[in-house]
């Protein structure tokens, strides 16, 4: 029988294979599906935001401990998808026009999907155009937006106007994020959130999506 434990041992250390195995084992035993993902993937990626907030972990330890994650949630999204299970919330992210930076973008993806969202990752040098059709063909609650050059933070501006300037722009809730990026720019601009730190980003998600 599938040790559930070791699942979430598996993530704290980052072991894909590991996090692979005791997946499969458990989808073999017809484990519910949501019970691996909300009672032992979400719990372990709360666990390792945490020891990252306590500077227990790294962003290496962030890096593997969500690729461990993510091979584990491949293995079981179609599971969920055919159950028709709950997720947290559709999440439209990318790094806006002009950055072709994608470290801290790809954290935020994958803490995002641990933590039950559903992210669609646009990748780098996003316009404005772009977030705004796949938000919407997405039905995404979430937009977020990733800078890391003080240069392209004001295409993160130019991004919301859009929604602005379509009449779209209440139906979304934007967070954003990257080294150069603050609280005070985000009053600035009319975010509805900002986190320095991608622990931080899926308190934010949370918050925002009411979840």
């Amino acid at each position: 029988m599938a040790d559930l434990n070791q699942l979430r041992e598996a993530i704290l250390r980052g072991d894909s294979k590991a996090a692979l195995a005791v997946t499969r084992e458990a989808i073999a035993e017809n484990v519910d599906p949501l019970d691996l993902v909300t009672k032992h993937m979400v719990p372990a990626m709360d666990e390792v935001g945490r020891r990252f907030e306590c500077q227990e972990y790294f962003v290496p330890e962030l890096l593997i401990a969500a690729r461990a994650m993510k091979g584990a949630l491949e293995l079981i999204r179609p599971l969920l998808t055919a159950s028709g299970a709950p997720s947290a919330g559709s999440v439209v992210i990318g790094t806006v026009r002009g950055d072709l930076h994608d470290i801290g973008k790809n954290l935020v993806a994958s803490m995002l999907e641990g933590a039950g969202f559903d992210v669609f990752d646009l990748g780098t040098d996003v316009t404005p155009q772009k977030f705004l059709a796949e938000a919407k063909a997405k039905k995404a609650k979430i937009v977020a937006l990733s800078a890391l050059l003080t240069t392209t933070m004001t295409s993160m501006k130019s991004t919301i106007e859009e929604f602005k300037k379509e009449g779209v722009r209440d139906q979304f809730k934007f967070m954003i994020g990257g080294a150069p990026v603050t609280q005070e720019y985000a009053d600035q601009i009319g975010a509805d959130g900002y986190s320095e730190n991608a622990n931080g980003a899926v308190s934010m998600a949370r918050k925002l999506a009411g979840a």
